[in-house]
């Protein structure tokens, strides 16, 4: 069983302030953000886990925000690219 974690300090001037994901065998476990619109990224979270790590960051790579060139999941799939 292979478990990394991930520290992830968004950039692109998205809301979020911290990212911490958790993934055993590819496999994503835990999302926690800190900042940005709270019920929105609970729920992406949720989401998140139990997907496989690939898939995540197919579905929110590129994601763009009030023009800003990224988001708060496009961030969260920069953070998974550190797990891959």
């Amino acid at each position: 069983m292979e478990k990394q974690r991930v520290v992830h300090t968004p950039e692109g001037g998205v809301c979020s302030k911290m990212m911490i994901v958790e993934a055993e065998n590819n496999t994503i476990t835990d999302v926690q953000v800190v900042g940005g619109c709270d019920g929105n990224l609970q729920g992406l979270s949720k989401l998140l886990i139990g997907m496989p790590v690939h898939e995540a960051i197919n579905r929110m790579d590129g994601i763009n925000c009030r023009q800003r060139g990224s988001s708060c999941p496009d961030q969260l799939a920069q953070a998974l690219k550190k797990i891959k």
